[in-house]
Formats: structure tokens, sequence, C-alpha cells
């Protein structure tokens, strides 16, 4: 098969059903959501699009486990049974449309802002100058339960999947944080210590959820105080525990030398393309926009990709780049008419709006 056809070949699990081809729909921060989190007719219509426009797995944007882990004005939720029954319809037309389903679990810890949660913000350790509290030992325990809770609302809403949120900073990530963790109790320590709650997180959602239902893995490679060799760690242990179906590498640009000079020489995904992945699959993220950046992916050994601006701007992205492997994304900026036509609501796009040259202010059309 020619590396022009990689893209459309389907994708098996070890658990679940395959992807029918290696573009995923990257998790993305929308404000569409309505006020409590429940998931608006908006948010649906963008993320069934893509699923119509051939993604063979469409993930929601970071969906909240508890109110104080809220990082968002309008975020989806995921915290209460109230949720449940619109996230059902989504299921359902995904799995009309032929893609996979999955709903990316969330806490923003520390990142939590005050006049969203309207508490002091809960973190790995306490950080007065940022009026973060640290949470006891019992008070992780509850976070670990309150994902496997939220995982457990997804499977009855028809979800084949979710995937745990360990990247960007937000509260796994802050436990991951090699320069700010300084517990002295099971949860920091060490590598593994660190990695306690992410492992405890993807152990208990694997224990209590259907033999069938895909768990992934969202980490960050670098930035946020986690260090480049130690994710590499986690990774191999994440992919040799056989608790998940994937890992989830956050690039933010997938072809960049890492920061750390100990790692320079390669891209920053090929840093974890060359680990032993038994019988767990590897994606990758990170400005992916054209047939070329998708196939470069692909070709240095990625499992599948997740796309986000791609996806934001066609939302046939697959389509297109397998009708023509020299296709790039339209230019920046777009129109606010470029992305209602492609099925983002107003506070979508006011949000894109804050993006600095995403979209062209003035212009009705094209």
């Amino acid at each position: 098969m020619t590396s022009s056809a990689i893209p459309e070949q389907p994708l098996g699990f070890a658990r679940g059903a395959p992807m029918r081809n290696r573009l995923a729909l990257a998790p993305l921060t929308n404000l569409q959501s309505e006020e409590d989190g429940t998931l608006s007719d908006n948010e649906f219509a963008w993320l069934a699009k893509r699923a119509i426009g051939g993604f063979a797995m469409v993930m929601t944007c970071a969906a909240t486990v508890h109110p104080l882990g809220k990082g968002f004005p309008r975020q989806l939720g995921i915290h209460a049974d109230r949720h449940i029954l619109r996230l059902e319809r989504l299921a359902s037309a995904l799995r009309s449309a032929g893609a996979l389903s999955a709903i990316q679990l969330q806490h923003s810890g520390a990142r939590a802002p005050y006049h969203l949660i309207a508490e002091q913000p809960v973190g790995a350790v306490d950080d007065p100058e940022r009026g973060v509290r640290g949470l006891s030992t019992a008070e992780v325990e509850q976070a670990v339960e309150d994902f496997v809770q939220a995982g457990i609302r997804a499977e009855k809403a028809g979800f084949d999947g979710v995937e745990v949120h360990g990247a960007h900073g937000y509260l796994p990530c802050q436990f991951l944080d090699v320069t700010r963790n300084s517990r002295t109790d099971r949860y920091g320590g060490s590598a593994e210590g660190r990695a306690r709650m992410l492992i405890e997180m993807v152990t208990g959602l694997r224990a209590r959820t259907r033999p069938d239902f895909q768990i992934g893995v969202r980490l960050s490679p670098e930035r946020y105080g986690v260090d480049l060799g130690e994710m590499r760690g986690l990774t191999e242990r994440l992919m040799r525990s056989g608790l998940v179906e994937y890992v989830d590498i956050s690039c933010w640009d997938t072809f960049k030398i890492p920061e750390d000079p100990t790692y320079k020489g390669r891209a920053l995904m090929d840093w974890f393309t060359d680990l032993d992945r038994h019988t767990t699959r590897l994606g990758v993220a990170g400005k992916l926009t054209t047939a070329g950046n998708v196939l470069e992916c692909l070709r240095r050994g990625a499992d599948f990709v997740l796309v986000g601006r791609g996806a934001i701007l066609h939302h046939d992205f697959p389509r297109r780049i397998a009708e023509d492997t020299n296709f790039r994304s339209v230019d920046l900026p777009v129109s606010r008419f470029h992305l209602a036509r492609e099925g983002l609501g107003k506070e979508f796009i006011d949000y894109l709006a804050t993006w600095k040259g995403f979209v062209a202010e003035g212009q009705d059309q094209g």
C-alpha cells in the first residue's frame, strides 16, 4: 500500500471497535455548552459534522469531572447524571455517522479560575501565591473516583470510550510536575509517586467499565514542569500495562525539536514512536493542517493523528486529504462566515477570534 493510502487504513485496538481511518478529531475547547455543562445544540452540531466529514474518532472537548475543576466558561460537563441525556444523543449520532466516540475527562485543578468555581482552587500542592490549596491524600483518592465516575457516565451515555486528560498543566499533570510536586505521601517523591494518580485513574476505569470500553490518556511531553525522559517512561509503562488502548501525545508542534538539550537532534514525536507499544496505539497531535503533515506523522510511526486546527477549518478534512495528498487547509485568517459554514457556533467563533490571526473580522463571506 502506498504512503498516500495510509490515512485510509482502518486501525484496530485491543478493545472495542476499530477506527475506519487514521484521523481523529482532537479535543478542542469551544465554549459552546450550556452554563451548567449540558451539551448544547451548537456543540452537538460541531461534533456531529466532523463525524459526517470522515473523522474516524470524534472526541469532545475537555469535560469537567467535578465542579471545582471547571476551567472555561460554558465548558462541557460530565460530573453529574443530568449531563447523560444530551450526551446519549451525541453518542448515537457519532455512531450513526461511522465514527468512534470519546469524551475527554478533565479537572483543571490549580488552573481553575476563581470566578468560575467561586471557591479556592485545589492542586497537587499548596501555592499561596496563586491562592491554591493542596489536596489531602483522601481528596486525591476522591479525585481519582471523580474521574472513574465520569467514565461510568460516559459508558452509560453510549460512548465508545474516554480519554483521561493528563496534559497541559491540568490536575493529573500537576502531579507529574517535577518542579512543583513536593508531596511526601504516595502521590509524590518519585516518578512512580507522581504518576500514581494517573495510573489509579486508568486502573479504576478499566475495572469498572465494560470489557470493550476504550480508555486513552493524553500526555504533554514537555512544558508544565514535566520531564521528557519521565514522560517517555510513563508512556512506556502505560503501553505495557494493558490498561489503555491508546496514548495521545500532545506536542503543540509535532515536528519541533525538544526544549530539553538532552533530547536535541530528533523531533519531539520521534521520542515516542520508538517505544515498544505492546498492544497500545500511539496518537500524536500538534499543528497538523495539511495532508503532508498527516502523512509525515504516519510515516514516522504514529498509529493515528489527532487533528485540531485542520478540523476547525474543514469539517471534512479526512476526505479532502484522501482525495488530494497535496491538500492544505485554507489560509488564515478566515471569515466568520467560513467558520459558521463549517458548523461552528457563535461562542466558538468568538473564542477563535481571541487567537491572533485566526479570524478575519469585517468579512461577511468567503
